[in-house]
């Protein structure tokens, strides 16, 4: 398999103590106004509580203070998350710059501190809202358009390969990057539904692969996103139903995910997918609607659906005996356009996304993506 598709093993070496494994040290022996902070991997209902008995400037001090454990922790209040953040990106961009300027590091290095300087500080610019980041290694980042706390419906995109802090965004090519697809897709579903209440967020927030590697040939990577995954929907504020639109890689995270969503998730959505661990939309386990978008130039159909000895990841969600729904994706050129504006897969995607099933358009040409959704599912 791997001869076949040309993946070859990539590697990630780690140096020294992260940032991160730093912030939750010293969380995890500190105290405020002498009581125990919640442990970092508390269930989120007891963070959401612990936070709750605070006020705005003690909610404050604690993201000053944590900035890249509060700013990462399901449960705390978004806007605190917000704060904290900010707060990070800019010590991080500080931190990099000055790691920019060191004679002792090699050429490269410097180069790849000063891109990195570049990208955290675009991230904290004013009126960005950053719902996590984490500069260990390539960098973890998440970042809402639209009031998250007031969205009736919530999208969430899961990216594929080469997604890091760096590539989050791009200038150039700006709708293949997390950041780009999810404006589009807020944009969109603005626009279909002005009065939606709305909210799209940009998930880079787990490990992805480098390349097509021996990373993206297995789930290992994807078994960790899909824990952090199931944290970001559980800890989302409110009750607002959510649907994931997982493209590549992202949606071997969702499939692994699945089972184990909560009842929220409403919508499970695979663009450009080289599949998702499983055999079957009944061997996914959940209750969510599975839908499934596949471009007819897209390279990824190449790319042998099946799973064995680990390798692989299983059907082709596109293939009739998967049970997908079968979504249009008309106009999206290839394995990167699925969030071009004026695609076929965009529309739906905005359509699934503020709760407009009725006028879906299905890749079969008929209505049958449709089927058995009621009408109050299609207001």
């Amino acid at each position: 398999m791997l001869a076949t598709t040309g993946w070859t093993a990539v590697h990630r070496p780690e140096a020294g103590v992260s940032p991160r494994a730093a912030a939750l040290a010293a969380w995890s022996g500190a105290t405020f106004q002498g009581r125990p902070l919640p442990a970092a991997d508390a269930p989120v209902r007891t963070v959401a509580r612990f936070f709750a008995g605070l006020d705005g400037a003690q909610r404050a001090r604690l993201a000053e203070g944590h900035p890249l454990v509060v700013g990462n922790l399901d449960g705390v209040p978004v806007a605190t998350r917000y704060r904290a953040n900010l707060l990070g990106l800019r010590r991080a961009a500080l931190a990099e710059e000055a790691r920019g300027r060191d004679v002792a590091l090699t050429p490269a290095d410097r180069a790849t501190a000063v891109r990195r300087a570049h990208r955290f500080a675009s991230l904290a610019e004013p009126g960005r809202q950053i719902l996590a980041f984490d500069p260990t290694g390539g960098g973890l980042v998440a970042e809402v358009f639209g009031e998250l706390a007031e969205a009736r419906r919530i999208s969430v995109i899961v990216p594929g390969v080469d997604t890091d802090a760096v590539t989050f965004e791009r200038t150039q090519r700006r709708l293949t990057a997390p950041a780009g697809m999810a404006e589009s897709l807020y944009e969109t579903e603005r626009a279909s539904a002005p009065d939606g209440r709305t909210a799209v967020i940009a998930w880079a927030g787990y490990e992805a692969p480098t390349g097509l590697g021996m990373d993206a040939a297995t789930g290992r990577l994807a078994v960790d996103g899909a824990v952090r995954l199931k944290s970001l929907t559980a800890g989302l504020p409110g009750s607002a139903s959510i649907a994931l639109f997982c493209h590549s890689y992202g949606s071997v995270v969702c499939g692994v995910a699945a089972h184990e969503l909560p009842d929220r998730v409403t919508d499970l959505v695979v663009a450009g997918s080289p599949g998702m661990r499983a055999e079957s939309v009944a061997e996914l386990r959940t209750s969510a609607r599975v839908w499934a978008a596949r471009d007819e130039g897209d390279w990824i159909a190449d790319v042998p659906h099946l799973e064995f000895g680990g390798l692989g990841h299983g059907a082709d969600p596109v293939s009739p005996g998967f049970g997908a729904r079968l979504l249009s994706s008309a106009g999206a050129r290839n394995h990167t356009g699925y969030f071009e504006p004026g695609t076929a897969s965009l529309d739906n995607f905005a359509k699934i996304g503020t709760g407009t099933f009725g006028s879906l358009v299905c890749a079969t040409g008929n209505g049958s993506c449709r089927a058995g959704i009621s009408g109050a599912e299609q207001d």
